[in-house]
């Protein structure tokens, strides 16, 4: 069976965050995009045909997320793609991701605690935490030669501090890229249970892997963990919405359904964002295998693009569809260059300082997309390194 991601598709006018709405955040219209994390690519066929077939009925009243349809898909999933045997009493549903994790920082921690994440880090973290009343404690990553490490000794004294209360661990990391081992993932465990912290395991970028991704499991942990994830990412949908969990506790996950229906009064999902992650999971497979191929080849192609710049030094990452690149050897001015890829260029990448301190002196580009864009943007971007040298 093949794919075609090679052929573009026009986006503009569909209301679209990374296209239409680009000047929103880069001051300029009509820029060719590498920046909000979704794809420019069609959802798998099974899944337009799943939706299509839904939307012969007229009838688009209140639904459920809550059966063996639903559940089944997931617990199949997690078999066939990680050799890993879930229970479905454990899974709950929400709109997102990052609303699921809201309420278990909520239930978790009380206002003024620490929520530890690791950095450089995807935005919202910062926004969320804070949000909440908690405040961020920044564990920064370690950029070596192999790739980044975990900073173990300040990870567990940031554990041990009396009012830290919650890890929010991203895996696989975006925006590094970065796959944890079982072994690595063991360690987080003992030392969240040692000090009596809750882990929260965003694993949105899970399918999106060039090495094998190990599911948050508890690894031992007595209490307090949840993995929150969703199939938006993988399958390009997140216009669909709706996302789950597992929660282990029964009397959290009970908490968290009730604030769903009876206090925010969510509990009626999507019916399209269902039977769309349904589909994909079910029928979508194939697809997902080619589309991790396709971007492993567009992280080769950004790796030699840049080889030109022998101080870079790219390494294809573990995950994600998001080259991580760090421009510091080079000693740019990233306020000009981004001034650059816009004014003379009219590209828009993201900046790495959106991502935190450790960020400064990197851009993210998005290779969620057919090759000839991707071409475009590092054409743009070696050039307007080369202004600057």
């Amino acid at each position: 069976m093949t794919f075609n991601f090679n052929t573009p598709i026009d986006r503009m006018g569909t209301y679209c965050t990374q296209w239409d709405y680009v000047q929103d955040r880069f001051g300029k219209a009509g820029l060719l995009p590498f920046t909000i994390s979704d794809m420019d690519f069609a959802a798998p066929a099974p899944v337009m045909e799943a939706l299509k077939a839904r939307l012969e009925h007229p009838v688009l009243g209140y639904s459920r997320w809550n059966h063996d349809d639903f559940k089944g898909a997931i617990e199949s999933w997690y078999q066939r793609r990680f050799d890993v045997q879930i229970d479905k009493d454990t899974i709950v549903y929400g709109p997102s991701v990052i609303y699921i994790i809201a309420k278990l920082i909520e239930k978790w921690s009380h206002a003024g605690d620490g929520v530890v994440f690791q950095t450089p880090a995807y935005d919202a973290f910062d926004k969320l935490v804070e949000g909440a009343g908690r405040r961020c404690v920044r564990n920064p990553l370690v950029k070596t030669a192999s790739g980044w490490e975990i900073d173990w000794d300040l990870l567990e004294a940031q554990l041990a501090e009396a009012d830290t209360t919650i890890f929010l661990l991203c895996s696989p990391h975006n925006p590094t890229g970065r796959v944890w081992q079982k072994e690595e993932l063991q360690r987080i465990a003992e030392l969240c249970d040692e000090h009596d912290v809750a882990l929260i395991s965003d694993e949105i970028h899970m399918d999106v892997a060039f090495k094998a991704h190990t599911p948050w499991t508890g690894f031992g942990m007595t209490q307090r963990w949840a993995l929150v994830t969703s199939a938006s990412k993988s399958f390009n949908i997140p216009a669909l919405n709706g996302a789950y969990a597992f929660i282990a506790e029964d009397k959290v996950r009970n908490d968290y359904l009730f604030k769903l229906k009876e206090v925010d009064g969510l509990s009626s999902p999507s019916i399209l964002g269902v039977i769309g992650m349904m589909a994909a999971y079910n029928h979508g497979e194939a697809w997902l295998d080619a589309l991790n191929a396709y971007v492993r080849e567009s992280h080769g192609i950004v790796r030699d693009t840049l080889s030109v710049f022998p101080e870079l030094n790219y390494v294809v990452p573990d995950a994600t569809y998001l080259a991580w690149i760090n421009l510091s050897p080079l000693n740019l001015d990233m306020q000009k260059l981004q001034s650059d890829l816009i004014e003379h260029f009219n590209v828009a990448i993201m900046d790495g300082s959106v991502y935190g301190e450790s960020g400064e002196g990197y851009v993210r580009l998005n290779l969620g997309c057919p090759r000839s864009k991707v071409e475009a943007g590092l054409k743009a971007l070696v050039g307007a390194i080369r202004r600057q040298r």
